[in-house]
């Protein structure tokens, strides 16, 4: 796959981290607080992170899309009916914009530019089409959690926005690998698809 893949611009190329969250991901998150854990998803930043540097060390940019939860009176958070019912757990300060549990999690910092989402697509109500263009960005390389909800759902409104995409499959997850699988597949019809290796030895090509 390695040899299919180019980044003739670096510059214009970023790393989409697609909600690698404390609250998702940390032991002390609101995640794991309600026992809702993958072992999985928790290797995602270790396997991402060198990922990260290389893309630094060339000029690319690192941009990171933080699932939200917006606070209403009383400060309980504005839940939509299907989180609600399979994450019963989440209460006030999870998810919250600015808060520990929001940013991305220490191994993946420093983040070029972060993208608060209220939905699965952080396309979906966001400023993240906004800031691509305007940083000049026009490839986007993909990892994050979960495959079949954040990352399939972003990746296919990046098609429609005639964005080039690489979505990492072993730096994606799901709660189950037969769900990531799935979703992975589901996606080659709308991006490339390779791992990591791949990914790292056509970037130090380019």
């Amino acid at each position: 796959m390695s040899g299919d893949l180019a980044f003739p611009n670096p510059e214009g190329t970023a790393l989409l981290l697609v909600d690698l969250q404390n609250d998702f991901i940390h032991p002390d998150g609101a995640y794991a607080r309600g026992g809702a854990t993958s072992d999985e998803i928790a290797a995602l930043p270790a396997r991402l992170a060198p990922l990260a540097n290389a893309v630094r060390t060339k000029g690319g940019w690192i941009v990171s899309t933080h699932f939200t939860l917006v606070a209403g009176k009383g400060g309980a958070p504005l839940i939509s009916p299907h989180l609600k019912a399979i994450r019963p757990f989440l209460t006030n300060g999870d998810f919250v914009s600015g808060g520990w549990g929001h940013d991305v999690v220490e191994a993946l910092q420093p983040i070029d530019i972060k993208v608060e989402k209220v939905a699965f697509s952080a396309f979906y109500m966001s400023r993240l089409e906004w800031v691509l263009r305007k940083a000049g960005i026009t490839s986007l390389i993909v990892g994050g959690i979960v495959t079949n909800g954040g990352v399939a759902s972003t990746v296919r409104d990046a098609h429609v926005r005639d964005l080039d995409t690489v979505v990492l499959e072993d730096g994606c997850a799901a709660f189950s690998d037969e769900i990531h699988r799935t979703a992975i597949d589901a996606l080659r019809p709308v991006s490339k698809v390779a791992t990591i290796a791949d990914v790292a030895a056509a970037w130090e090509a380019a």
